[in-house]
């Protein structure tokens, strides 16, 4: 296999990347405890994800898809199973290295945004950069806004920018690190129709310039559609469709 691919461009990471696997879970389980009654939200997830892949997970509302990209991601952690980020466990790491690990290889969109209202777009992208001591993180958050076409707005705070605006400065404080894995929940559901598939456009675009990996949680089967795979998570199991 690795000699057929000698010829392609080493910029091509998802050509590079397409049979690499960088995240796995093994039966994979979360439940939670309400009194004196367990509550089991999944029981048995088994994903793979190949590195430079497009996933769609849709299930209804209540399903849990919140919650499993919030394991996937190492915001918790499972009842039982593992869950590794190309080939290191997270489950297994204390708080503290899950978010360091998280600040280097994975990045996330929201519905809501999560901009800093004290901060401006420009050092909204850049925090995260910073926080990794990367040389030049205003510059590079710069660069990005300007591709994400808010050059001219790099002074503006989230209360000064529409919610297509805000989204595309999450959106570019996302790609500013070049993510591994990029976990997007929900990403137009705060936005009109149009504002939402220009959004989507940009996301799907860069994502294919830079071979993340998308994980992308939406109830819109048209968004969904979009990504080269779609799971459907319904009563704690994973299916296929």
């Amino acid at each position: 296999m690795l000699k057929s691919l000698d010829h392609l461009n080493e910029k091509s990471p998802i050509l590079m990347n397409a049979s690499r696997t960088v995240l796995e879970t093994q039966n994979l389980a979360k439940s939670f405890r309400s009194g004196e009654r367990e509550f089991e939200l999944f029981k048995s997830i088994n994903l793979q994800v190949k590195a430079g892949e497009t996933l769609a997970i849709v299930g209804k509302s209540g399903a849990g898809k919140s919650t499993l990209l919030s394991l996937l991601a190492g915001l918790d952690v499972p009842t039982s199973g593992s869950i590794s980020l190309d080939g290191q466990r997270l489950d297994t790491l204390d708080d503290a290295t899950r978010a360091r690990l998280r600040s280097q290889q994975i990045a996330f969109i929201f519905q809501s945004f999560h901009l800093l209202p004290e901060l401006d777009a420009q050092a909204n992208v850049a925090l995260p950069l910073e926080i990794r001591n990367e040389p030049d993180a205003m510059q590079k958050a710069a660069e990005w806004l300007q591709r994400v076409g808010l050059g001219e707005r790099l002074d503006h705070t989230p209360a000064q920018l529409s919610g297509g605006e805000q989204q595309r400065v999450a959106i570019a404080r996302a790609f500013a690190g070049e993510p591994k894995v990029l976990f997007a929940d929900e990403p137009t559901g705060n936005l009109d129709e149009e504002t939402g598939n220009q959004i989507i456009d940009q996301l799907f675009a860069f994502n294919e310039q830079q071979g993340t990996t998308l994980i992308l949680i939406t109830h819109d089967p048209d968004l969904a559609a979009r990504c080269q795979r779609r799971i459907l998570l319904a009563n704690g199991t994973l299916e296929e469709r």
